[in-house]
């Protein structure tokens, strides 16, 4: 179970990372399920990157996976917003 633990905060933290850019940008195009989904896989990517990139050395591992996470979903949501907002106009 200690090994699912930091994916687990990933994938939640990108979820409400990625409902958050979401909702701050106004994105009509995208659904919340689908701001869900992508924050949730940007969660985990931005965890894993910062892991390799040595976050983890001043942070506590629970805290620097929530922060990737956050981050990570925040950045992808608005990737994917954007450029589902610009097929939809």
């Amino acid at each position: 179970m200690e090994a699912l633990m930091p994916i687990i905060t990933q994938l939640i933290a990108g979820a409400v990372g990625g409902n958050a850019a979401g909702a701050a940008l106004k994105q009509v195009a995208v659904s919340v399920i689908v701001r869900t989904i992508v924050g949730a896989i940007g969660g985990v990517g931005g965890g894993l990157l910062l892991q390799m990139v040595g976050g983890e050395a001043g942070l506590s591992g629970l805290v620097a996976n929530g922060i990737g996470g956050l981050v990570g979903g925040g950045v992808l949501t608005a990737i994917v917003g954007a450029v589902l907002g610009k097929k939809a106009a």
